[in-house]
């Protein structure tokens, strides 16, 4: 009865253990955005871009499920599940928050992917915490995940719109210039999120942030 016992005691416990450090290879990538084709080429969708860039890169394909579209990539023995809320962007946090959960992954997995007006454009910078700075996405993932200590990485989008068009701004597309010069960034952005999965975020921010 004992050797059972133990035996059951012991098969839990390493199934127990298995499952957390599987757990702990898994990551949340969630790039925010508004969906529907009218916003698809604006500052603001900078993190749907960047995940369609790496989807296109690894001909991964996106599947609607609850709350977003969804697909999964396998690098170095992480699997990253890629996320594009279909909440809009004032309600991201109900789709990180189910997602989070329903895949079992520890919070210092997630990583959101946003736009910031306070940084040049194309300047990259990994945090893992901060204030929302007035995003309105970032302030609901905060509000439903009680807590400002989750990953983000921000994409410069810089600030040159005259004063009272910032709306205009963020909603614009991209111009002219800046099209020619995303391509570079979007690669970029690619290998932070590799990084960030297989290095861990204080590297990365030591090899990305400022690049």
């Amino acid at each position: 009865m004992c050797k059972f016992l133990y035996r059951l005691f012991k098969k839990e416990a390493t199934s127990t253990l298995i499952n957390e450090t599987n757990s702990m290879k898994k990551f949340l990538i969630v790039g925010l955005g508004n969906i529907g084709e009218k916003y698809a080429n604006t500052r603001h969708n900078i993190g749907f871009k960047i995940l369609d860039h790496l989807a296109q890169k690894e001909t991964l394909t996106f599947e609607t499920q609850k709350l977003g579209d969804i697909t999964t990539y396998k690098f170095k023995g992480r699997t990253f599940i890629l996320l594009k809320p279909s909440t809009y962007m004032n309600l991201s946090g109900k789709a990180v928050q189910y997602w989070l959960t329903k895949e079992k992954i520890p919070l210092e997995n997630l990583l959101v992917i946003t736009d910031d007006l306070n940084l040049p454009f194309g300047s990259i910078r990994l945090k893992t915490k901060g204030s929302d700075g007035g995003h309105n996405g970032l302030k609901d993932i905060q509000d439903k995940l009680q807590t400002n200590k989750y990953n983000r990485f921000r994409f410069g989008i810089s600030n040159e719109f005259s004063k009272g068009k910032q709306v205009d701004y963020v909603l614009g597309d991209w111009n002219e210039d800046e099209s020619l010069k995303l391509p570079e960034r979007l690669n970029t952005s690619i290998e932070l999120i590799k990084s960030f999965g297989t290095a861990g975020a204080n590297n990365t921010m030591n090899s990305f942030n400022g690049k």
